[in-house]
């Protein structure tokens, strides 16, 4: 349970310093922004929103896609986990309005930054 907790916080924050530093990567709030039926209208709300399923996808998929894919890896030597990372970065773009990112370069910054916090977060509990 700490686990999962960790993971969503690491997404929260990952995303949020992607939205900051990372020029091509924005968060906004839209006039229709809504989550089941409850109206989101802070960029707060939308970033824990956008950041939580993240942790979540990081907690419960992406173990399973680490372990069908693990083919992949030792053939590419570890380089397809950053392209496993980019795709879950990448579908989230594409599940939230709110969320934005233009381009490959800016999606690559986005993913390292996730990583990164995912990587000390990890260690530090």
């Amino acid at each position: 349970m700490e686990k999962l907790f960790w993971r969503i916080v690491a997404g929260i924050l990952g995303i949020f310093l992607a939205v900051k530093f990372v020029p091509g990567v924005s968060l906004k709030v839209l006039p229709d922004s809504s989550f089941f039926g409850t109206k989101l209208t802070q960029f707060w709300q939308i970033l824990f929103l956008v950041g939580g399923i993240l942790g979540l996808i990081n907690f419960f998929i992406k173990p399973i896609l680490d372990k069908i894919t693990w083919p992949l890896k030792i053939l590419t030597l570890g380089l397809f986990s950053l392209i496993l990372n980019m795709l879950i970065i990448w579908f989230l773009d594409i599940l939230f309005l709110e969320f934005e990112i233009l381009g490959i370069v800016p999606l690559f910054w986005t993913t390292l930054i996730c990583w990164l916090i995912n990587f000390l977060l990890g260690f530090s509990k």
